[in-house]
């Protein structure tokens, strides 16, 4: 029998070109890592029916159905359709499958709906910025990391966000036992002291992290009920230079990286190398290759940055760099 082998079509509807000739696996997309036990039987069902029995949980917290045959693909969409609703994943036509598979999925801590360090709800946050850059071909990486312990490793993307606490300091509730400052020195970064029976706390060195506010008996600190981020950018693995992502902002909001990372899309599609295979380049090497400054200049169009917000205003990075020899 003779087979028609589209692999535009394959890669478009989220399967991949693997090994075996005809074969194909499903991508399944699940944003902010959070899933629920009915999708769970759905993928289960689809691998014991159309592929061939195995599931691989990716690094990037989504799927993989092994062992599909290709021509299998338009049952395998019809299926995976409750999948796509229950996790709200955006889609032109129901019963299509995923419309691209480009930007891979997001990817994220528990969060705070389970650990007491974490700032804020990393699935809410991944599942606001799935609405608003997928479906789209471009290649991009974003992880959510509910605090600076970074259990996520948001440094290894293309934009890594991790929550932070701004912390807020009612010096009547202080009886300056120092259990603040000595968790500050012993699991942090040494940003509290006591000056004049008073805790003062240096706002270059606090990175956000919340101890003080975990571990002072009189919540003498509390947590500011603004949200606060830092944005870290341009991390990457991958063949030629990879390296950890650098700190961009610290103390933005929510509104302000969603809108960076759209403007990021438009700054991409003009400057992405016409010579690179399915239009998959990755970020940093745009970047690298434009500077810093011309990506800047599109990443805030438009944005209004908090009062509070303190930018890096050169970026740098690093990564190894290899030269022959003789």
């Amino acid at each position: 029998m003779i087979r028609d082998l589209n692999t535009k079509k394959v890669i478009k509807n989220a399967f991949r070109i693997v090994k075996q000739k005809y074969m194909t696996s499903l991508r399944v997309r699940v944003p902010g890592g959070l899933i629920d036990p009915e999708s769970l039987m759905v993928v289960s069902k689809i691998a014991s029916e159309y592929g061939n029995g195995q599931i691989h949980m990716t690094t990037r917290q989504g799927f993989e159905i092994l062992g599909i045959d290709m021509e299998d693909m338009p049952a395998v969409n019809e299926m995976i359709q409750p999948v796509i609703d229950n996790l709200d994943v955006n889609q032109e036509r129901r019963r299509t499958g995923y419309d691209a598979a480009g930007t891979r999925n997001i990817a994220a801590c528990i969060g705070n709906k389970v650990c007491p360090k974490a700032q804020y709800n990393t699935t809410e946050f991944a599942k606001r910025i799935e609405k608003s850059i997928f479906p789209h071909d471009l290649h991009f990486k974003v992880a959510l990391t509910g605090c600076p312990n970074d259990c996520i490793k948001a440094r290894m993307h293309d934009f890594g966000i991790v929550g932070m606490c701004l912390p807020v300091y009612d010096m009547e509730r202080c009886v300056n036992c120092g259990a603040c400052v000595k968790k500050c020195r012993q699991m942090s970064v040494e940003a509290l002291s006591i000056e004049n029976n008073k805790i003062v706390r240096d706002e270059n060195k606090c990175i956000g992290c919340g101890e003080c506010v975990l571990n002072c008996p009189m919540s003498s600190w509390t947590r500011s009920p603004k949200k606060y981020y830092k944005l870290m950018i341009m991390g990457r693995t991958g063949k030629r230079n990879p390296r950890l992502a650098e700190d961009w902002f610290k103390w933005i909001d929510e509104d302000s990286i969603v809108k960076i990372i759209e403007n990021t899309y438009a700054y991409v599609d003009k400057y992405i190398s016409p010579t690179a295979p399915n239009r998959k380049e990755h970020i940093g090497y745009i970047v690298d290759r434009t500077g810093f400054e011309e990506y800047r200049k599109w990443a805030l169009e438009g944005v209004e940055l908090p009062l509070e917000c303190v930018e890096t205003p050169h970026m740098y990075w690093g990564g190894p760099k290899y030269h022959r020899y003789g």
